[in-house]
């Protein structure tokens, strides 16, 4: 499992987790990659995060931590609106199309840290400018899933 830090300004780290994720374990995330990375990307501290809402971010201790931290609360399943999926199925895409594919855990690895620095300027804006158009068309679907 990978862990990623990014921002509208720049691509951060991509994180090996080694083990499976808990509330406990996600909250040891933060302080090693995701505030050194705010403090120079938004170093007028003016930066939120958002995260995916997947189980382990949901806990209770989880839960608790974000609300004290500059967290921009996300609803849960709304895939339609959260730009990491699009991280992620850009990811998945690279590894799709890589020859020969990834034989292992460390080979899929590299081909996903690979994957992300290739990520091309601008990649991130692209999708967060989108944001306002897929909301509008969600509206229009009346919060039903869509196309984006």
């Amino acid at each position: 499992m990978v862990w990623d830090v990014c921002s509208w300004r720049d691509m951060g780290p991509l994180i090996r987790l080694e083990t499976t994720l808990t509330g406990d374990r996600y909250l040891s995330i933060p302080p090693d990659h995701l505030h050194p990375f705010m403090s120079i990307v938004h170093s007028d501290g003016l930066g939120h995060f958002q995260q995916d809402n997947v189980t382990p971010h949901a806990s209770r201790v989880a839960t608790n931590w974000l609300q004290e931290h500059r967290h921009f609360h996300w609803p849960p399943k709304s895939p339609e609106m959260n730009i990491i999926e699009d991280i992620r199925d850009a990811l998945v895409h690279a590894v799709e199309k890589r020859s020969p594919p990834p034989r292992n855990p460390m080979d899929l690895l590299t081909v996903l840290q690979d994957s992300w620095c290739e990520f091309p300027p601008g990649y991130l804006q692209t999708s967060v400018e989108s944001v306002p158009r897929r909301f509008a068309l969600l509206l229009r679907a009346r919060w039903r899933p869509t196309r984006y």
